[in-house]
């Protein structure tokens, strides 16, 4: 695991119970992938015995439910996206450090949407990640004054685009980021 990329997760082992071992979770899929994911796994990284997660979670799509919700709220806890009173420039800032701060949780979730291609018992979990993004973009456009559906898409596809840019090949975002704040500025203008 490379420290910096997963610094947010490196308190596993000082987390208590299902915390714990929903961020175990996350660290075993950011860092192998779904066909990682095991019962020991998960509790050699929270340091616990298997038979624990088992406990808690009952069945690994049980697991993997749960660490996604998990995931998607520390994200957004994480971000400025459920923050209220926000500027254009406060917000576009968020979009832009989302994927510096989230590395290993922001992974965890784009395993797991590409995962639901194949298996279709996860899209649910693959649209309530998506559905989560798009009311938080859509609620802090609201406290700005903009109601616009079309720019919340945009805002999305975007923010999206630039999380996997940044986890896959890193560079600097600011040019795509100085361009989303002036739409947002344009539209709270309007």
């Amino acid at each position: 695991m490379a420290p910096a990329a997963f610094a947010t997760l490196v308190s596993v082992k000082d987390a208590s119970g299902r915390s714990a071992l929903l961020r175990a979770t996350v660290v075993v899929v950011a860092e192998g992938g779904l066909r990682a994911l095991t019962y020991r796994a998960v509790a050699a990284e929270a340091g616990v015995s298997h038979g624990l997660v088992r406990h808690h979670f009952g069945t690994r799509d049980q697991l993997i439910a749960e660490a996604m919700e998990y995931a998607i709220d520390e994200s957004l806890r994480g971000s400025n996206m459920l923050s209220s009173g926000l500027t254009v420039h406060e917000f576009a800032d968020g979009i832009e450090s989302l994927a510096d701060r989230e590395a290993g949780i922001q992974s965890f979730q784009y395993e797991l949407l590409l995962e639901s291609r194949r298996r279709p018992e996860l899209r649910p979990l693959a649209e309530r990640h998506y559905q989560a993004y798009r009311e938080a973009i859509s609620r802090q456009l609201h406290r700005l004054g903009v109601d616009d559906a079309e720019l919340t898409e945009l805002i999305w596809f975007a923010l999206d685009g630039i999380v996997f840019k940044q986890l896959v090949a890193p560079e600097d975002p600011a040019p795509a980021v100085r361009r989303i704040r002036a739409l947002i500025e344009r539209a709270a203008e309007g």
